[in-house]
């Protein structure tokens, strides 16, 4: 009895410390240099990760860009020079298939050095509804969105892990906490990078490997190709540029947050576990979700 007491007060200290620890740095962040850092980025030939690039350019970090996409990764890589960056190298990397992931991987290795900043961002997002999504469909978005991650991970984490330095920056998006209307592919991919990256920062926290930082990100829609002129029909959920998204994600890198939600209102997504699901339901007819997807996907062609 004694001793469970005794563990009992060790762990409300431990628990009393974290909390402190925690709120100082959210007062006071640390704030990481970018100085001599490779960072690699998927899908930067337009959209967030071109703005990612750009963003880091004046850094004096050593850009890695990888797109299939080799026009618009060129652009990139012009304009990311242009902002101020000395060394910026371009790859044509279909993320989705993982030989290709492995084989450019090595060549960054051989040609670049070991990343340090990985920066996952290359995403799809068909807007079907469920039974619409042919099973092939289903599969590419499982595999662009969340397989891809799984390769790059694997590609780059041992030799950060051999360091025990470096940073896993993973998009993931508001539809992987809340299940979005005519987007099951979608949530279901981004709901299962959440969760391996939770899983795996635990990972690394439990053996030690703890100078490994992961950031996990949750936008809800942002102006880009990928939301195919989708307009929010509230301001409670806004949909925000790239260039502001991109400023927001390298702000949360380098002070090493572990989640950058947004906008605010999305936190609120963590409380359907606690809500009877016809309230949820009512809560996206009153926030006209389903709305903004038909308008934005619902009367488009079928691909």
């Amino acid at each position: 009895m004694f001793n469970f007491i005794l563990n009992t007060l060790q762990f409300l200290k431990l628990i009393i410390s974290l909390f402190f620890k925690n709120l100082f740095s959210l007062i006071c962040p640390c704030k990481k240099n970018f100085a001599g850092e490779i960072v690699l980025i998927t899908g930067s030939g337009n959209g967030i990760g071109r703005q990612i690039a750009l963003k880091f350019a004046p850094l004096e970090a050593t850009l890695v860009l990888w797109d299939v996409d080799d026009k618009n990764n060129e652009e990139t890589s012009k304009l990311a020079k242009k902002y101020g960056a000395k060394r910026v190298f371009t790859y044509h990397c279909d993320c989705s298939n993982r030989e290709q992931v492995y084989e450019q991987a090595d060549k960054v290795r051989k040609e670049v050095g070991d990343v340090t900043i990985l920066i996952n961002n290359a995403g799809i997002l068909p807007g079907k509804k469920f039974l619409d999504t042919a099973d092939a469909d289903f599969e590419k978005t499982l595999n662009v969105n969340f397989f891809s991650q799984v390769w790059t991970l694997k590609a780059f984490l041992p030799a950060m892990i051999a360091a025990n330095r470096g940073h896993l920056v993973n998009t993931a998006s508001a539809a992987g906490l809340w299940g979005t209307y005519r987007a099951a592919d979608y949530s279901a991919s981004k709901a299962a990078i959440i969760e391996m990256m939770e899983s795996l920062d635990s990972e690394l926290h439990h053996t030690g490997k703890c100078g490994i930082k992961t950031t996990i990100i949750c936008p809800y829609f942002i102006n880009t190709k990928l939301a195919r002129g989708f307009k929010s029909q509230t301001c409670l959920l806004p949909v925000y540029e790239p260039d502001y998204v991109a400023s927001k994600i390298v702000d949360a890198i380098r002070k090493e947050k572990f989640y950058l939600i947004m906008p605010l209102t999305v936190y609120l997504f963590a409380f359907k576990i606690f809500t009877p699901r016809k309230i949820l339901l009512f809560i996206e007819s009153w926030l006209k979700i389903p709305d903004s997807m038909e308008k934005a996907y619902g009367q488009k062609k079928k691909d």
